[in-house]
């Protein structure tokens, strides 16, 4: 009886750290140089991807904002659901104009 409890709570747990561990998008443009080098891990969909001789990026989207990820992979699909951990980097900041990347780590 008591092991029908156990598991149901056991995937809960596993589930909501997996929440709890991902930053949101919107927190780093809010916050960017609170975030600027820090380790982050982000969660959501793939958007407008690019892949330019050494330069592959990919934006992802996580309902509350989108940043650009600077990566050496292959860049995701479009639409594709991904899990981001990287570095944050102000790439630049001029006026108003800013542009926040992940860049991210292996």
């Amino acid at each position: 009886m008591k092991m029908r409890r156990v598991v149901p709570a056991a995937l809960l747990v596993l589930v909501a750290c997996g929440t709890l561990l991902t930053t949101k998008i919107a927190d780093i443009r809010n916050d960017p140089r609170g975030y600027d080098g820090k380790s982050v891990t982000v969660a959501g969909e793939a958007t407008r991807a690019a892949n330019l001789l050494l330069l592959r990026t990919y934006v992802v989207s996580d309902g509350s904002g989108e940043i650009t990820v600077v990566t050496e992979r292959a860049v995701p699909k479009t639409g594709e659901r991904v899990r981001v951990r990287g570095t944050v980097k102000q790439a630049f900041a001029v006026g108003s104009a800013e542009m926040l990347v992940i860049v991210e780590t292996r």
